[in-house]
């Protein structure tokens, strides 16, 4: 049997990976319509949802950015008093009045106060206030249990030299032939590991689309399938319910470039 002979000169159009360019390039929508009408609505369909897939996320995210603002910056002013608040100053001073009340000065205030708390405990004086406070915190029932919790929780996370949630594994969950998507936290440690004869593993199971809310499950090592892709994207994946995947060299360069960035600042403190 021969082979059907191509022309060298021609190209197959290939699906494009990503969705919006697949969108934009008028992959959904097709104008098949025999009618001018037919068409027309065609050409406006296509043209909408392609308006809609570039400017829903922009505008979302705006919006987040301009409530999360608002509300610490209302928060926070709350501790200046109003006669620093900006459009005081303003007519004070330059006998100008906004038609608007403008924010950030809280969020400013904000800035500045975290930055002379890090800059007062990272001396011998602050230290020490610091650990009386928490002696002080340990003394009170059911408080040191919350702030121990959530220092552990922060300290994990803001931590640069920490080994958790660095990788994105498969694993067959709830049952043998369902698979899930999870993230290393670390090896099992304690009666959990004692208990059982080979090497576990921690792998936090996080739930859809709320990934701060999952479970903790330990699993054999040789049962994790590693995934090419780093902890922001697996979030992602689970976030939009695999919608938004990576592929598989998308995720390599990320990892590669994750792995870069973690050997630098490992050179940066030697150097230190």
């Amino acid at each position: 049997m021969s082979k059907k002979t191509e022309n060298p000169n021609t190209t197959k159009a290939e699906p494009a990976d990503n969705p919006l360019e697949e969108l934009l390039a008028g992959g959904h929508l097709e104008l098949k319509a025999k009618t001018f009408r037919g068409r027309f609505w065609a050409f406006l369909k296509l043209n909408f949802f392609a308006g809609l897939v570039v400017l829903a996320p922009l505008v979302v995210t705006l919006w987040l950015f301009k409530t999360i603002v608002i509300s610490v910056d209302n928060a926070l002013l709350g501790f200046v008093p109003e006669r620093y608040h900006l459009n005081n100053l303003l007519f004070e001073h330059f006998e100008i009045i906004l038609p608007f009340d403008p924010h950030g000065l809280g969020l400013l205030v904000g800035v500045l106060f975290l930055v002379l708390v890090g800059l007062a405990v990272r001396n011998i004086f602050g230290r020490t206030l610091l650990h009386w406070g928490e002696r002080l915190l340990g003394r009170i029932p059911g408080v040191s249990s919350i702030y121990n919790a959530l220092k552990q929780i922060t300290e994990t996370v803001t931590s640069t030299n920490s080994k958790s949630f660095r990788k994105v594994v498969m694993v067959e969950y709830p049952r043998k032939g369902i698979w899930a998507i999870g993230f290393v936290s670390g090896t099992t440690q304690g009666q959990a590991q004692r208990e059982i004869e080979h090497k576990l593993i921690n792998v936090f199971l996080p739930t859809t689309p709320n990934p701060t809310s999952g479970f903790l499950l330990f699993f054999p090592e040789e049962d994790l399938i590693e995934l090419d892709m780093t902890v922001d994207q697996g979030l992602k994946m689970i976030i939009s319910a695999g919608i938004v995947t990576p592929t598989k060299a998308e995720g390599q360069a990320a990892l590669k470039k994750q792995k870069q960035a973690a050997a630098e600042g490992l050179e940066h403190e030697k150097a230190k």
